[in-house]
């Protein structure tokens, strides 16, 4: 099934067209296809930069109003997104920078500075995943009718 997506970006909100997956209780699954850019290239198949890519947003809603298939808007804020790449992208790529630097100084060995930088990494994403529930609380997603 192909639909239209389109990403709205304002100072406020980022918005993605979407597809109900499912509905659990009052989680409602959502599926965006997200495409490169030059995906609609005719050169697409043969170049690895063109991707498409399905990624499914969990949405807490209540209301009932929605139903499988149905086509929808899936909402956050920005200052959401911003978050979510502080926290995915750039701390944990501060860690391992600060943690090799320190790992080659106190050393004296390049080795361990590596090994401390993926030992700091990988205790990184594991802390990470421990709050997943926390985190999530942070990234809250709204879901509205989409109108063509």
């Amino acid at each position: 099934m192909e639909f239209a997506i389109f990403r709205i970006m304002t100072n406020e909100k980022i918005i993605h067209r979407g597809i109900v997956e499912r509905i659990e209780k009052n989680k409602i699954f959502v599926r965006i296809e997200q495409k490169a850019a030059c995906s609609e290239c005719h050169a697409a198949s043969a170049c690895f930069v063109a991707d498409k890519k399905d990624k499914i947003f969990e949405v807490i809603d209540n209301s009932g109003n929605y139903a499988l298939q149905e086509d929808v808007l899936v909402s956050a804020e920005s200052t959401a997104g911003r978050f979510a790449i502080v926290v995915a992208y750039a701390l944990p790529l501060l860690a391992v920078i600060i943690s090799v630097i320190a790992g080659i100084y106190l050393s004296k060995s390049e080795i361990i500075g590596g090994v401390t930088g993926l030992l700091v990494l990988g205790a990184y994403y594991l802390v990470l995943y421990l709050l997943r529930d926390r985190i999530k609380r942070n990234l809250l997603f709204t879901l509205s009718k989409a109108s063509d």
